[in-house]
């Protein structure tokens, strides 16, 4: 491995097509980048002015949309710059960093999702405990946690893949600088970087997504024992909107990051990088306000609130 590179710059494709269809495209993701930023903005909103919201469950909440702010701003604007530019280019620097943030909010997902998860388990299955154990200040303890956990993943394996020999062609058929693509481009094969990406992202995946499955399963045995229709109703309710996105989200990125990052087409990889980074923070903000009662008073109020600022 060489630490020369003489490619100082990429193209990243993104989705090649006519100006026209270049133009549309900007508009239906520069209107669904906004629409993201106000859904998930509302919530981080309701959740800090409302003190009836000021609880663990809420408190996640908040910080996921937040996360998903911050997730949707490593890849978006610079797509939406690419729709309109004529080179498509991205400094070296900015593609690596790119993928440094990408993958780390990335992490950051698959951990924040186990623990919402882990806070249901104690809501519904510990009840007596639940206060005693699960404080704000344990939670947002475990929520910097992950934050800073999901930070430290891939340097190192960022930083490998910096030292590999890049001598053209230099365009990426992406419109993320993703490891596949990027592999792809070094003038010698890395068969082993390529796999130790793949391993570290396969077990971060499963482990996390089998600590949901586990909690969820308890949950579920739980809920059954409940008497009352109505209480299993509520318990339901609480847990569907979290299952909701926990399988759109895993359902995506297992696809994408389970097998070797070259056995996926760039066409398909765009799709689903599409998928779990730009929709599914879009849609989000509605599973979780649609689902649950005290979310949408909370809005309301802010709506209100809005409103009686405006007349003033």
């Amino acid at each position: 491995m060489s630490g020369v590179s003489t490619v100082t710059e990429f193209i990243l494709l993104s989705f090649p097509c006519s100006r026209e269809v270049q133009v549309l495209l900007f508009l239906l993701f520069f209107v669904s980048y906004i629409l993201t930023l106000m859904g998930n903005g509302a919530i981080v909103c309701a959740v800090k002015l409302d003190p009836r919201l000021h609880t663990p469950m809420y408190l996640l909440l908040a910080n996921f949309s937040f996360l998903e702010i911050c997730y949707i701003n490593t890849t978006v604007p610079n797509m939406l710059q690419n729709f309109l530019s004529e080179t498509k280019t991205i400094s070296f620097t900015a593609c690596f960093s790119q993928f440094y943030f990408f993958f780390s909010m990335g992490i950051n997902e698959t951990l924040l999702l186990p623990l919402m998860a882990f806070d249901r388990y104690l809501a519904i299955c510990q009840p007596l405990h639940y206060p005693i154990i699960m404080n704000n200040r344990l939670c947002m303890n475990l929520v910097a946690l992950c934050w800073v956990t999901a930070f430290l993943c891939y340097p190192i394996p960022i930083y490998f893949i910096t030292q590999l020999p890049f001598c053209g062609p230099n365009t990426i058929d992406h419109f993320v600088c993703d490891p596949g693509p990027l592999l792809a481009l070094s003038c010698i094969p890395a068969p082993g970087i390529e796999l130790s990406c793949s391993l570290l992202s396969s077990l971060i995946i499963f482990i996390t997504f089998f600590f949901i499955l586990g909690s969820y399963t308890l949950v579920l045995r739980a809920v059954l024992r409940v008497p009352s229709a109505a209480g299993r109703r509520k318990a339901f309710s609480t847990c569907g909107s979290h299952l909701a996105v926990v399988s759109l989200f895993y359902g995506s990125i297992m696809v994408m990051y389970i097998s070797p990052t070259s056995a996926n087409p760039a066409g398909i990889q765009k799709i689903i990088t599409l998928f779990y980074s730009s929709v599914t923070p879009l849609i989000n903000p509605l599973i979780y306000s649609l689902r649950n009662k005290d979310m949408k008073a909370a809005l309301r109020k802010i709506h209100m609130c809005g409103e009686i600022s405006q007349d003033k």
